[in-house]
């Protein structure tokens, strides 16, 4: 048995609490990872793993295993890769994660420009908008609007992301414009569920906090929908500025309330703590950082 691949199974399957989910993290049958495991113990001469027929749950001797054997991987991993680098440039998987939309409107294209200077780089982006655990799912590297909120994780700020209010001439012709937040009490909001605080709608002005709370009417998971819907002429919406940089620029969106302040967001990349960072993650984060000084949406 290489011990290599045996220490991968092993954390695979102590991070994901099963050997079918670690399986299909590696790209190997399920009976192979649990050959690779039971070798790196028979090696070991101790049980890491304690298996049950529902989960996988971890003995001390793999606790302690676990609490070491990734960085150690990841320190292996970069060393290959520096080495590659060097005759080759970057290379290898790496598995991204980001919201729909964001990954939409910008990963998406930002991913593209950096494997175009890195033609061997692979890349696994996955877009959701449900919260993504790391470590389970085996995610290198993760955009995401707004706190990190989970001590397990290190963030690097990439920037401010702010928010902008916005409706339709049509919409306008036809409600009236909204001169201060108060008035919004009285018009047609699309509210985004996907929000820390969906129908609460914070404005700043003159160094002051303004709340107001929005009427539950239409809600909706996705800053898109809220964006189609203002575009149509059917609702204010309050988005993300990304999503309606195009409408406002090209004028099928008007901005509102523009002696208010929009609330902003920091836009962080995020990795796991406790592990060497592998230099083709560290590269696309740096590659993020001067990306988005010439090609943001925000």
């Amino acid at each position: 048995m290489d011990l290599v691949d045996g220490l991968k199974a092993f954390v695979a399957t102590a991070q994901t609490g099963s050997f079918t989910d670690a399986a299909e993290r590696m790209g190997i049958s399920n009976r192979l990872t649990s050959k690779y495991v039971a070798e790196l113990e028979a090696r070991i001469g101790a049980r890491l793993l304690q298996r049950t027929t529902r989960k996988v749950g971890l003995t001390p001797v793999g606790e302690d295993l676990l609490a070491r054997a990734p960085a150690l991987l990841d320190e292996l991993d970069d060393l290959i890769g520096s080495v590659r680098e060097e005759s080759k440039g970057l290379s290898g998987l790496v598995r991204i994660s980001a919201s729909v939309s964001f990954g939409e409107i910008y990963v998406g294209d930002m991913i593209r420009r950096f494997v175009a200077r890195h033609p061997q780089m692979n890349v696994d982006l996955r877009l959701s908008d449900s919260y993504v655990d790391l470590a389970r799912d085996g995610i290198d590297l993760a955009f995401r609007i707004g706190s990190p909120g989970v001590s397990s994780l290190k963030a690097r700020k990439l920037g401010d992301m702010g928010s902008a209010i916005v409706a339709s001439e049509s919409y306008i012709e036809r409600h009236g414009e909204p001169k201060k937040p108060e008035d919004l009490l009285n018009h047609i909001c699309m509210v985004d569920a996907n929000r820390r605080d969906p129908t609460r709608w914070i404005f700043l002005k003159d160094g002051k906090s303004i709340d107001v709370v929005i009427k539950r009417r239409f809600v909706v998971n996705s800053a898109k929908v809220a964006r189609d819907w203002a575009v149509a002429g059917d609702a204010i919406a309050y988005c993300p500025r990304f999503i309606v940089a195009d409408d406002l620029a090209e004028g099928r969106l008007v901005p509102l309330l523009a002696d208010y302040q929009g609330l902003t967001t920091p836009l962080s990349a995020v990795y796991l703590d406790g592990t060497v960072l592998p230099r083709k993650v560290r590269a696309i984060i740096d590659f993020a950082l001067e990306d988005i000084k010439t090609n943001s949406p925000f």
